[in-house]
């Protein structure tokens, strides 16, 4: 079934799994995926943490055990979204090396594609849109991610984009070139 709805989209479903800190710019590379991916007739869907929080994810809270809860969800989401031939774009700070490795599982090797969006902490606060950091050195939110709870490097990400060096438009192309031979439809 996978295969002729891959070869109906004229696509093959992949799932980018972008992780990093908050503010490292994830969000806004996901959108320009979209954004140039629809361009160039492609169907693909963004699954972001904020949207995800508002919804499907409503109840969880962020002690560790519901945030990876809160992943393991947007895990089967995005695996059954490959399923049906669509591509995913997903957006979460996804902290732990082992969480990365549950959502592997989950979503199969073949079809998860690790995006590390890398940008050092002190870069991340100045970009802080939502006040976030903020609240945490005041002391207002605790286990944030990064400052009071672990963030574990990526070992082996498919791609890393060091977006304290590049800009918006130098890591959108750069990610654009990486995802699009992925996606790319051949028959099989």
């Amino acid at each position: 079934m996978r295969a002729r709805k891959e070869a109906l989209l004229k696509q093959h479903a992949r799932v980018i799994w972008m992780c990093g800190l908050s503010g490292a710019g994830k969000s806004t590379l996901a959108a320009n995926l979209d954004n140039d991916l629809t361009d160039k007739g492609f169907l693909v869907q963004v699954i972001d943490g904020d949207e995800i929080r508002k919804g499907l994810n409503k109840g969880l809270g962020y002690s560790q055990d519901d945030r990876r809860e809160n992943l393991r969800r947007v895990a089967e989401v995005a695996r059954l979204s490959a399923a049906n031939g669509i591509i995913s774009v997903v957006s979460f700070i996804t902290p732990t090396r082992s969480i990365r490795d549950m959502i592997r599982t989950i979503v199969g090797n073949g079809d998860y594609t690790e995006i590390f969006v890398n940008a050092p902490i002190d870069i991340c606060e100045q970009r802080d849109t939502k006040g976030l950091y903020k609240q945490v050195r005041e002391g207002k939110i605790r286990e944030f991610t990064g400052i009071d709870s672990p963030f574990e490097m990526p070992e082996n990400p498919a791609l890393e984009i060091n977006t304290g060096v590049l800009d918006v438009q130098q890591s959108s192309i750069r990610l654009l070139e990486f995802v699009l031979p992925l996606i790319e439809y051949k028959e099989l």
